[in-house]
């Protein structure tokens, strides 16, 4: 009995052993390697993915709903709708906004004010990205016409409409580039 005990005890820590290295050492190393190969990173930008919001810097670009991280990251936060803190945070981004888009605070949507459960959310409303459009067209010298068209363009979905604005960015660049 204390034989067999000792035969799966061994045959346990060799399991154990095994997937160490391969889920901590090798599997790491892999993901680590492949991340470094060329083309699948742009100006810290992901490239050929519209599934993760980017924040970009500058009033010439469209801008996602804000992180609960600083700077722009992965984080979400655990204050609710009833959190003084949290009500202060909403209330200056929405001044914050109002301002940047010349509009009163009453005008700036929801989702322009609150954070995505990530941060990493890469769609907004038509809403806020029809109130940010005046902006990017006098910025970028676009028409504004042309601009709504780059939002149309990149609106979709099926529960909901919302705008990618990591996909609007982009076609905003090429836009402007000619």
């Amino acid at each position: 009995m204390v034989t067999k005990f000792v035969e799966q005890a061994w045959a346990g820590l060799r399991v154990l052993l095994v997937l160490t290295v391969l889920t901590g050492v090798l599997y790491p190393a892999a993901v680590w390697g492949v991340s470094r190969l060329p083309g699948l990173h742009a100006n810290a930008e992901a490239v050929d993915t519209t599934l993760v919001g980017v924040h970009r810097e500058g009033d010439e670009w469209f801008h996602p709903r804000p992180s609960a991280a600083t700077p722009p990251a992965s984080g979400g936060s655990n204050k609710g709708e009833r959190d003084a803190d949290y009500d202060a945070v909403v209330a200056e981004r929405r001044a914050a906004i109002a301002q940047r888009e010349g509009v009163p605070g009453a005008d700036v949507p929801p989702d322009a004010v609150t954070a995505s459960a990530s941060g990493l959310d890469p769609h907004i409303s038509p809403t806020y990205a029809a109130l940010q459009v005046p902006r990017v067209a006098r910025v970028t010298g676009l028409p504004e016409q042309r601009v709504r068209e780059l939002v149309a363009a990149n609106t979709g979905g099926g529960f909901t409409e919302t705008v990618n604005v990591t996909g609007l960015n982009r076609a905003v660049e090429r836009a402007v580039r000619g």
